[in-house]
């Protein structure tokens, strides 16, 4: 099958990896890729949010499935202007992709099916910004409404901070107030065809800047997968995933398909779990990054088989999919700088000696060829992968082969997975 995959980060990488792993062989592109992703699949110049160049692209490759990786194209109205041209998409509309362009939107819409989430105040002026604190009380949540790339979130006890961080984004549009949740976060993928929900398996991702969750959020310092602590509360994680599926994503699905708004892609639930209370913190349209890069690997069946029933309404005929027993834990390398101004064009060193380690891959979010060096060009710039026969073994995997990368200022946290049995 000929793919065109949208999108130039790790999460793309993976997706391409899983693809170019299968026994059936696909003619996969990416747009616009990175210098990773170069080295598995041909790479194309394309502007991922506009609309009228990647149908231009997907036409001039006949492709047969195109694959939208991140949000700013969904929202943008990529997966739209496709389908109009009659061609298979795995990526859910504009009005669909509002689960997670608009928190707001996304809190109705969990109302209205009657999903378990925190409670919120939507802040539309800096007037009614006082009054939506004393409503929430510390610790105070506070979320940017729109797209914010994983920074428009500030968790807090500092009123002062807090206001601050609404006032800032306020400027962009309205911010949300919401009720702080306690427990560990879970991210849990499903594939849908605008009726059918079909998980994958649960992962977790971390999301402060520094060890211990401090310093501040980013789009996500690592990752892994399997959870097997969910067993405890759940019985099982298997368990934990198909409570998520009757009580989250099948209701969320059916209320976007009676609105009128089918969901025809990846619906990202990022969910607290409290003992065996769960509630959803937020929903992303796309799968998440770093998790996607511990995900996948574990996945046995064909990802081509999830995506192209997912895109033509065929889910039905689809076999639900299975994972290896094997896990995954993923650490990202940064920019110095990042997530505020990261340091770019540098050159880095160690890539092939970590990819040639027994259990580890290099997935590439923000690189580039220049000369003969690989540089940085954005601020995660890597996610090391390690997969052993439990957490532990494929957490020691992992930082084996970030031990052996090297560029200047780069950073990464040294407690993803930690203790995890």
């Amino acid at each position: 099958m000929r793919i065109l995959i949208v999108g130039s980060g790790a999460r793309e990488h993976a997706i391409a990896r899983a693809l170019a792993s299968e026994s059936t062989h696909h003619d996969l592109v990416v747009a616009p890729g990175n210098a990773g992703i170069a080295s598995l699949a041909r790479v194309e110049p394309v502007t991922a949010t506009d609309p009228e160049a990647v149908v231009e692209l997907a036409g001039r490759l006949g492709a047969e499935l195109v694959v939208i990786g991140p949000e700013a194209p969904l929202v943008a109205g990529v997966a739209d202007a496709l389908r109009e041209r009659g061609i298979p998409v795995f990526g859910p509309s504009r009005d669909a992709a509002a689960l997670e362009g608009s928190k707001a939107f996304a809190k109705r819409i969990m109302a209205a099916a009657g999903v378990p989430t925190g409670r919120a105040v939507d802040v539309l002026t800096a007037d009614a910004l006082d009054a939506a604190l004393d409503t929430t009380g510390s610790p105070y949540v506070v979320k940017a409404d729109g797209l914010a790339a994983g920074k428009g979130v500030l968790v807090t006890e500092d009123r002062a901070a807090a206001r601050a961080h609404a006032l800032r984004w306020l400027e962009a549009g309205p911010v949300l107030l919401e009720e702080f949740l306690r427990g560990r976060e879970v991210s849990l993928f499903f594939i849908s065809d605008g009726t059918i929900a079909l998980p994958l398996s649960p992962a977790q991702d971390f999301k402060r800047l520094e060890d211990g969750d401090a310093g501040p959020n980013t789009g996500g310092m690592g990752a892994y997968s399997p959870l097997p602590w969910l067993a405890e509360a759940f019985g099982s994680q298997e368990a934990f995933v198909d409570q998520i599926r009757t009580t989250v994503a099948e209701p969320v699905i059916a209320r976007l398909a009676a609105e009128g708004i089918p969901f025809q892609g990846l619906l990202y639930c990022g969910l607290v779990v409290d003992g065996a209370s769960v509630k959803v913190i937020e929903f992303n349209a796309r799968f998440g990054d770093p998790e996607t890069q511990v995900v996948l690997p574990r996945l046995a069946s064909p990802l081509s088989a999830l995506l192209r029933g997912a895109a033509i309404g065929s889910l039905a005929d689809v076999p639900a999919p299975t994972f290896v027993a094997e896990a995954a834990v993923g650490v990202v390398m940064a920019s110095a700088g990042y997530p505020g101004t990261p340091e770019l064009g540098a050159a880095i060193a160690g890539l092939d000696a970590a990819d040639a380690l027994d259990g580890v891959h290099v997935d590439h979010a923000a690189t580039a060829v220049d000369g003969t060096d690989i540089v940085t060009t954005g601020g995660r710039v890597l996610t090391v992968v390690g997969l052993g026969l439990d957490v532990e073994v494929a957490r020691t995997a992992a930082y084996e082969g970030i031990g052996l990368i090297r560029f200047p200022g780069a950073h990464r946290r040294s407690d993803i997975a930690e203790g995890i049995a």
